[in-house]
Formats: C-alpha cells, structure tokens, sequence
C-alpha cells in the first residue's frame, strides 16, 4: 500500500498567536521544496469562509493555506466550520454544507462523531499527500475545554503529529504563554510539543538570545524562531479579531482619500475589501462607532452572518442616518451579501434562520426585498459588470427579488456551470448597489471600473499586487521572511522523524 502523508501540527497559546501565518509559511516553504503539501484544520470557528471548484463551503484561512501550497481548497482541509451568529450559537457547516444551528451545549454533545468526521477527512487528505501541515484553534490547554476538543492536541495524537507551539510575544508575557501551556498538559500531552516559535517580535532579535536560552532551559524542548514583526506583505487574516475596536476616522483631517467599511457586529468575509488596501494613495477604513461620513468617498456594508440583529444595531447604534444622509447627498454606498439585504427594504425571516421569525426593516436604499430561507447558496460565480469579468462566490441564504432599479452584474456561470442570470441592483441614481458575490474586487478590472463609478479614476490597482496575484506574491514574500528567521531544517526533520509517514 502506500504511505499515508506525515502530519506536523502547529498549535497556539491562544487565539490570534500567528497559527494561521506560520502554517501558510510552512505550506509555501514545503511546496517550494517539492513536497506534495496541503493544510488541514478539523475544527475552525469563523465567519470568512469560501467556496470550493465543487460549490462547497469551507473556511477562508485553509483557502488561503491551500493558495500557499499552491493546491485547489477542498473541504477535506476544513470538515467542521462553525459560524457564530450569537454569542452562545454557531451554523455548523460539515464537509461542506450546513449541517445544523447548535448552542454550545447541543454542539458539544455531537462532539465524538465530528472527531470521527474530521479523522475521516485527514485519512482522505494523507492518502493524496507527501506533508500535512495541520492547525489547531485557540489555545490548546483549555483545560475546560480539552475533554471535547477535537482540532488539538486530540487530533495531533490521532495523526502521531509533532507540534510545534506558536507563542506572541507582542501581547506580552511570551514566557508565561510558553510555561503555562506546558504546566497544564499532562505528561503524554507535553511530550506531544517538540518546540516553539515566537511570534511578531519587534526591535533586535539579538537582545532576545537571554530569552530563548531561558525558554529551551527551563522546558527542555527548543525555540524553532523568533518571527518578527512584518509589514512589507498582508496575508488575509483568518477572523475579524485583527479589525476590533475600530477606531473613528477623519478623511479630511489625515489628508487622505479613503473608503469606509462599517464593522458590523456580525461583519463576515471583511477580506472581501483586502485588494482596496493596496491601491495606491487609497486609504480603507473600518469603523465601528456611528460617525459623519461626508468626507469618505465610498461607503461599504459589508457581509453579515445575522443580518437582521445587524440591521437593529445599525439603526439603534444612530448609523442607519449617517448613512442615509451619505447617501441622500449623492455618496456612493456599495453592500455585499448581508449588506446587500440590508440596503433593500425588508428582510424576512419567516422560519427563524436567524432567531426569532418576523420581518425586519431595512435602509431602504435599495428597492429590493428579502427573504432568508433554506438551503444556503454555495456557489463559485463568474460575472460581468459593464463588460469587465470577474470571479467570486455566492455564500448566503435568502432570496432577493427587485422591485425597482437595475440588476447590478450578469452571471456568467455558477460551479462552472454556465447560466443566463443577473445579480444585484443598482438604484435610479446610480450611487447605490448591492451584490451577492464575495470576492468582487478580486478583478483588476472590475476594481477599476468601481473607482471610476465612485470618480477616483485617478487611482490604479498594481496588477502584480491585486487579487490572487497579490495574494502569491504575498506567500512568497512569507516563505522567504520565515525561512530566514525559522531553523527549517530543523522543522523538516521532525517530519522525516517521525513514525506517521511508515507504510500503511
């Protein structure tokens, strides 16, 4: 038979510790020395998600992981998606496709059949593979939560996976990050961690030597690295932690020409808008407090896992009338998904898929209607607008129909199927419209043809630094930044080392 692909697992501290960015190094690093790579993550909790060749659903950050190791995504890289919609409930989406709306409770008690689910899409994945680079989810020693879990140390003992323990030292208190993981893993599960890596460093790496000579003392196991701190490439970040408490912007008052994204509660696929941060003498805003927007040039709703809930804070907040008004005085406002249901004028949800069934109103910008119902469209969607092409994904679950205004968009094709149909709308003025696709600024083209409706067509988007192409450059750039401060040899000899990779 043949071998079945060695794992390596990459765990964290905690949430936002740089799991998701040393897995995606490691992917661009293994390719590129001609191994057969591809990502796997059993469990992850997120409302980026995207769509596979086959119209299936998965997290965005193994997307971006399979992107790196230069493979197409498959859900066999993500089989458990959890997308929270309250704080105390998640959409399940398993291999693929919604499963259920679980509590946290009712989520737990399915627990031993995902496990067996998630093993199931591994074995698959090492069957096909030279190198599994796994990741794991928050802090692997929740004590609290270890009993159930199935995404770290659990999987990684199923796969006879080393891990290496992804640390930040920027939040402080690296040493006791490191330490503390340690003290509460038993004997067997401290073993299962060969090493470390620190994370986003700033200053010297030199005057840290004292650091990680005290860190391999007193644990006995080695420091793999000291990453520093980068900002000469943007990876797509996995979950909307990096943009939290956005802060109040002023166009005029920073000299810049800027676009506001308004951080929703819910906000899902804010990467939707990554292309925009790197046009030149462009300026992308996320704000979450209700402020004037007479300045911005554009304003956008972004996707929204509840939009409903994110349509009373929108309005409870004082941020419908700002936008309102922006829009009344001739601003152009942009929605996507969730905030393309948001600029219609009703949002039904006759059977409770977002919690209670009623009806709730909407900004009434755009003259459209909507009704969420099952099942979710998951769909890759070609389109053209205006006669520029471009590729995104459909991820939403509803209907929209037009009352009035114009259809935004022609859909070319759905799952490379193709199609006659038309998506979104445009309003009488022209400064208001709404689409479904995710994705939409991925096109050069289409990106272009934005900035002139808006009237900054005096602005570019760099084609080597746009979309896809921008994003594997980006990996590159992440490859190399981690191999010069990574010890990858030694890394790949915990892969040659160890037993996972024996005949099946």
């Amino acid at each position: 038979m043949a071998n079945k692909a060695v794992c390596i697992a990459v765990l964290g501290t905690g949430s936002d510790v740089g799991k998701s960015i040393v897995t995606s190094a490691l992917c661009r690093i293994l390719v590129n020395k001609g191994y057969r790579v591809a990502p796997f993550k059993a469990q992850n909790m997120s409302n980026n998600s995207g769509v596979t060749a086959d119209g299936l659903e998965m997290g965005r950050a193994q997307i971006v992981q399979a992107e790196a190791a230069r493979i197409a995504p498959h859900v066999d890289m993500n089989p458990v998606l959890l997308k929270p919609t309250s704080d105390v409930g998640s959409q399940v989406v398993l291999n693929g496709k919604a499963w259920m709306e679980a509590s946290s409770v009712s989520y737990y008690e399915k627990k031993d059949y995902l496990f067996a689910e998630s093993c199931a899409a591994l074995d698959r994945l090492r069957d096909q593979y030279d190198v599994i680079v796994m990741e794991g989810a928050g802090s692997c020693a929740e004590v609290n939560l270890m009993a159930n879990d199935i995404v770290n140390l659990r999987c990684a003992a199923y796969a006879d996976a080393p891990v290496i323990l992804v640390a930040d030292i920027d939040r402080g208190g690296v040493f006791a990050q490191i330490v503390g993981t340690l003290a509460c893993l038993d004997a067997a599960q401290q073993e299962q961690i060969k090493g470390f890596v620190v994370n986003r460093f700033r200053g010297d790496i030199k005057l840290f030597q004292d650091g990680i000579d005290w860190i391999e003392q007193k644990t006995g196991k080695r420091v793999y690295g000291v990453l520093p701190w980068y900002k000469h490439f943007h990876i797509e970040a996995e979950d909307a932690v990096v943009i939290e408490n956005a802060p109040s912007y002023v166009p005029a008052a920073a000299g810049d020409t800027a676009v506001a994204v308004i951080k929703l509660p819910h906000i899902s696929n804010f990467n939707d808008f990554d292309p925009l941060m790197h046009i030149p003498g462009l300026h992308l805003a996320y704000l979450q407090q209700p402020q004037d927007l007479s300045a911005f040039k554009a304003v956008i709703l972004p996707g929204s896992k509840s939009t409903c809930s994110d349509l009373d804070w929108l309005r409870a907040s004082g941020w419908l009338d700002h936008i309102t008004v922006f829009a009344e005085n001739g601003g152009h406002v942009l929605g996507v998904c969730g905030g393309y249901q948001m600029l219609g004028t009703w949002v039904h949800d006759p059977d409770g898929i977002e919690g209670r069934p009623g009806s709730t109103e909407g900004i009434g910008l755009l003259p459209v209607e909507t009704t969420l119902k099952a099942p979710k469209t998951t769909t890759l969607t070609d389109f053209s607008w205006a006669g520029q092409q471009g590729c995104g994904y459909e991820i939403h679950m509803g209907q929209t129909h037009l009352a009035g205004g114009q259809p935004l968009v022609d859909v070319l094709s759905r799952n490379q199927e193709q199609c006659q149909d038309r998506d979104g709308c445009v309003n009488d003025n022209g400064n208001v419209i709404g689409t479904y696709v995710h994705g939409f600024f991925d096109s050069p083209s289409v990106t272009r043809h934005w900035l002139r409706l808006i009237g900054l067509d005096w602005l570019q988007p760099e084609e080597q630094l746009h979309g896809p192409a921008g994003r594997d450059k980006a990996y590159d750039q992440l490859a190399e930044h981690a191999a010069q401060h990574l010890d990858i040899e030694a890394i790949l000899e915990l892969i040659d080392t160890t037993t996972s990779g024996e005949q099946a």
